[in-house]
């Protein structure tokens, strides 16, 4: 497709947005559960239309259903069906369709796809139960879908999410080890070449040619033409052409940290590997020396990318990596084994698979352990990595000291790690940093805790309330069913009981309410409305908003700000502090509420600090403290700098989770400290 048809395409299912229309796509990508609960995959729209509009075209969308029925669809095969259009954040797709009924399935897979369908859902089926049962597949094909969130979290913490993406490294693995077969069937090296690129073709097949494993097949080919001429160190010239042709076939690969990864993974087994299997077979055997090399020159390469993603610097990721380094080849190269025989010699699978339980077990126990210890926020390090430079200017130039240097580098990591550890002792309320959402927590003692939405990250919400110590939660308020107010609600219930739920009355968008119904269909639910007040602990709970006839309250322009302004607003007080929080109600019903609100200690600010914000109901709140919980990389401008300036000029304190990242606040008689996560290591006090 021409840019030309791909925007007119684009411009075409834009009319479609927040309407109900009938589409026919075909399946990419296989359909996996999403930590909501969902199930989502992404497809190839071919014809969309309604009562009047219908148009045939090509553009990839995101489906997202409710519907377990989709898991059965393969790559290739074509549906029909009832779908809510809206638009996507998601570069790679034109826009998110919303699917809450059975799909009519159009075409039959082939007879290919059967068989790589099958092929995965054996090894996956064989791998068995818990968390090493679950690391095989996705270390193997990158089929993650029977990972808990607890262990992805753990995973992710402890520096290892890159075991279970399928990468250069795992290319290379492959197609190492299928060279390394064909020289026992083929004396020439073209001829090893080719049957190895058949094996890899065929590989990509079955792993699904999404564009990241596309390019790391193009870094695995270089190694793999690079081992075969036994030009190991003599190879950049073919990284640089794979790299260019990578860039030239599809341009936005450039601005992909995953692009970025491949080629620093590629580059460290090129240039850093040989030197480490030499360095390393002076100390352990040759074997083992060439089997610990690969991974390791692969993180070192990677850590600075993988650093500057996560925003963090977990200090044990390097001894995990170093820890599960000797498992990854086993686990790949048998994994791949018994993935092929799944479906043919099934017993011999079971075999593979027993064996390879045992490291993949061990890797997920390393998980586990390095993921309980703090890490080093990057943006709170400053002082900390200049630290480490100066130590490794030292060491540069006393090389007798290396040891003393190295010694004293680590002690001073660990110390600023520890030291950094939100939210620091006592705390009344937090703001916890979930990207582009809402959700605070008020503490109630003994590990209790209000919740007031949950994000849309189910991830970042876990670790957020495990990092508050909070393992129940009495009262669960989720404003309205926005996915970046209820989307992490998985990660809030994870491993905690649900005293009481309260929903706003309006249950739009239907696949976010729904999905939390079908999550909590066992709790206490109330939806409560104007004039109701409650006692929660030491908390007295009023409710100003929304009033029983919001459904008649037709004023609200859009779909999208009645939503809003259908959230659920509430004036929390206790003999320490006030707090007022509304969602994202916007400034028609915001007026509305001048005349029963007055000066609080905290406001939470409503819609991320947008510009849609009522100035007399500030001044009406004249808060001490403000608190805009906003994504860092948002792309709707929030905050808005006319809100900053608004609440500047009340003389309000403003903090905002995508600069100070998650707030801790201690309350005594409405006198307050504040901890944030980023900047400085800072305690600020007022009152």
């Amino acid at each position: 497709m021409s840019i030309r048809q791909a925007s007119l395409a684009h411009s075409q299912i834009t009319r479609f947005f927040s309407q109900t229309a009938q589409i026919t796509a075909e399946v990419i990508t296989d359909p996996s559960k999403t930590t909501s609960g969902g199930y989502s995959f992404i497809a190839m729209a071919i014809n969309i239309h309604n009562e009047s509009i219908d148009y045939s075209l090509r553009v990839p969308i995101r489906i997202i259903s409710t519907y377990r029925d989709v898991t059965t669809l393969l790559p290739g095969q074509r549906f029909t069906a009832n779908a809510r259009v809206v638009s996507s954040k998601e570069a790679r797709v034109a826009a998110l369709v919303l699917i809450s009924q059975k799909v009519e399935i159009k075409t039959q897979a082939s007879n290919w796809a059967h068989l790589l369908g099958s092929i995965r859902l054996g090894l996956r089926s064989l791998s068995g139960d818990g968390d090493s049962g679950a690391l095989i597949p996705g270390m193997v094909l990158g089929d993650t879908s029977k990972q808990t969130l607890e262990f992805k979290t753990a995973m992710k913490r402890s520096g290892l999410t890159h075991l279970v993406a399928v990468s250069g490294a795992n290319f290379a693995i492959v197609s190492s080890f299928v060279l390394w077969i064909m020289q026992f069937l083929f004396r020439r090296i073209p001829a090893r070449l080719i049957a190895t690129s058949i094996f890899l073709i065929a590989f990509i097949a079955l792993v699904r040619p999404s564009p990241s494993v596309l390019r790391a097949a193009a870094m695995a080919a270089v190694l793999l033409v690079a081992q075969a001429t036994k030009r190991a160190r003599d190879s950049l010239p073919a990284l640089g052409f794979a790299m260019a042709a990578v860039v030239i076939i599809d341009p936005w690969q450039a601005r992909d940290a995953g692009f970025a990864l491949s080629v620093m993974a590629t580059a460290g087994l090129l240039l850093f590997a040989p030197f480490l299997i030499e360095k390393l077979s002076r100390y352990v055997p040759n074997k083992f020396a060439q089997g610990l090399a690969p991974p390791i020159a692969a993180i070192v390469f990677c850590s600075p990318i993988i650093v500057a993603l996560s925003g963090y610097l977990a200090p044990m990721s390097v001894i995990a990596n170093l820890l599960s380094a000797p498992f990854v080849g086993p686990i790949t190269i048998l994994g791949f084994i018994a993935a092929l025989t799944s479906i043919f010699i099934p017993f011999i699978s079971i075999i593979l698979i027993w064996l390879i339980r045992f490291p993949a077990a061990a890797i997920a126990l390393i998980a586990h352990w390095a993921s309980a210890f703090p890490v080093l926020n990057l943006r709170t390090g400053s002082i900390g990595f200049v630290m480490v430079a100066v130590f490794t200017l030292l060491a540069w130039f006393f090389k007798k000291w290396f040891k003393q240097v190295l010694v004293l580098t680590i002690i001073a990591i660990m110390c600023l790690t520890w030291l950094q550890r939100w939210p620091g002792g006592d705390w009344q309320i937090a703001n916890c940093d979930i990207g582009q959402g809402d959700s605070m927590v008020i503490n109630l003692g003994n590990h209790r805790g209000l919740v007031i939405d949950v994000g849309p990250d189910a991830i970042a919400e876990d670790r957020c309330l495990k990092a508050l110590g909070i393992n129940e939660i009495p009262l669960l308020i989720l404003s309205h069913f926005h996915a970046d107010h209820v989307a992490g609600l998985p990660g809030a219930i994870k491993g905690r009981s649900i005293g009481e739920l309260w929903i706003s009355q309006n249950a739009q968008p239907i696949i976010e309410s729904s999905l939390v119904h079908s999550m909590l269909f066992n709790v206490v639910t109330k939806v409560p409305v104007r004039g109701l007040s409650s006692q929660v602990g030491p908390l007295m709970i009023e409710v100003l908003w929304p009033t029983p006839n919001l459904t008649n309250f037709t004023e609200m322009p859009g779909e999208g700000s009645q939503i809003n302004n259908s959230s659920i607003a509430t004036l929390i007080r206790s003999k320490d502090f006030t707090i007022f929080t509304g969602g994202d109600l916007e400034p028609p019903v915001q007026h509305l509420l001048i005349k029963d609100v007055s000066h609080v200690d905290i406001y939470k600010v409503c819609h991320h600090g947008s510009k849609y914000q009522d100035l007399g109901f500030m001044a009406a709140l004249h808060p001490t403290l403000s608190i805009i919980s906003v994504g860092a990389t948002n792309t709707y401008g929030h905050p808005a700098v006319q809100t900053i300036e608004a609440l500047d000029r009340l003389g309000s304190e403003v903090v905002r989770t995508d600069i100070d990242g998650a707030i801790a606040l201690k309350a005594r008689n409405h006198r307050f400290s504040i901890r944030k996560a980023k900047g400085r290591l800072n305690l600020i006090r007022w009152g």
